[in-house]
């Protein structure tokens, strides 16, 4: 999102992109289809997906920075990193786009009232 200004973005502003950011990869937007399932092993979701496991390395990566999955080893093998989504960094892109639609709804229904008292 371009800001006309010098001022960096709010906080909440710079969450929103880096989660469409991360959501933008349709390969990374799969990885968030399976952990809505169930959360899910970095090899499993690399074979559900087709991708090579350092590819899915790096898509994990991203996806763990935007804040949409946490890591947690597994309780029987430490090796296996278990993946899940963290439904809280969704909040933010929600507030975004429900604020995003009231805009709209108050502008069509500005323009609608504007064409009905035109007539």
């Amino acid at each position: 999102m371009a800001r006309a200004s010098s001022k960096p973005a709010p906080a909440h502003e710079q969450t929103v992109d880096r989660t469409l950011a991360a959501l933008a990869d349709p390969h990374r937007r799969r990885v968030v289809d399976l952990l809505r399932e169930r959360p899910r092993p970095a090899g499993e979701l690399a074979d559900a997906t087709g991708l090579s496991p350092p590819a899915m390395s790096r898509h994990l990566k991203t996806l763990r920075q935007s804040g949409l999955v946490e890591e947690a080893r597994d309780e029987f093998d430490s090796r296996v990193r278990i993946y899940r989504l963290r439904r809280e960094a969704m909040d933010d892109l929600k507030a975004w786009l429900a604020e995003t639609e009231a805009l709209w709804t108050r502008q069509l229904a500005a323009f609608k009232a504007h064409l009905k008292n035109r007539k």
